[in-house]
């Protein structure tokens, strides 16, 4: 069972801040801190990710003992991240819409590669490759209870990996994880009152998402003993 807190653009601007929610993904139990790599990312704008704050991150995840992992949602920013040879990649769902062809160059790395299908909306699945693990995703921001109509009853029997969630609360995580999600991703934040980015209202705290993966990791071990 993998947890990925999905740090994202919650530092607001502020690179340094990446440090201690780098440390508080860790004491809250995640396995993997997420960053996005490519998105907002011009001179001056919230997410301007260089070589500098790359090997920064990279630093401090090392040193908690955490893994960092990066969405890559532009060529200029695979190009950047290539040299760092990361173990994993992560597909977001835009760019299974917008830019298809990066995606196919990412999978073509024969890296583990996550890619979620919150904007996908055909039957058949983008690609076989086996380096791949796909995460059902609702792209809204949040997403509510009347959204989640088609929310997969059995995860591995549609050929899920996992979940990426945009919903309020945890409830949603621990009934993917419930139908058979062996990873969850969700958003992480020092502080849900933040307005600066929509995504702090629909992220998990520390006390929240260290809650979560306490009830998720049990919740996954007695279904895998069957009981």
């Amino acid at each position: 069972m993998k947890f990925v807190a999905e740090i994202g653009m919650n530092h607001n601007g502020n690179f340094d801040l990446c440090y201690e929610l780098i440390k508080q993904a860790k004491y809250s139990g995640a396995d993997i801190a997420k960053f996005q790599l490519g998105w907002r990312d011009g001179k001056g704008e919230i997410n301007q990710i260089d070589d500098k704050v790359i090997k920064n991150l990279l630093s401090w995840g090392n040193y908690f003992d955490i893994e960092i992992m990066f969405s890559i949602i532009s060529d200029k920013a695979f190009k950047m991240i290539q040299k760092y040879k990361m173990a994993k990649y992560k597909i977001a769902s835009r760019t299974l819409i917008d830019n298809f062809k990066l995606a196919e160059k990412i999978i073509k790395e024969n890296k583990t590669t996550y890619v979620s299908l919150g904007m996908w909306n055909k039957k058949k699945l983008p690609f076989n490759n086996k380096n791949i693990k796909y995460l059902w995703c609702k792209s809204l921001y949040p997403t509510y209870n009347k959204d989640l109509k088609n929310f997969p009853k059995n995860f591995s029997a549609n050929k899920y990996y996992g979940y990426s969630d945009h919903t309020i609360g945890i409830e949603t995580c621990l009934l993917a994880i419930s139908r058979g999600a062996e990873m969850i991703e969700k958003h992480f934040t020092l502080d849900k009152s933040s307005n600066i980015i929509r995504d702090h209202a629909l992220s998990a705290t520390p006390d929240e998402f260290r809650h979560l993966v306490n009830l998720g990791r049990e919740i996954n071990k007695k279904i895998k003993m069957k009981i």
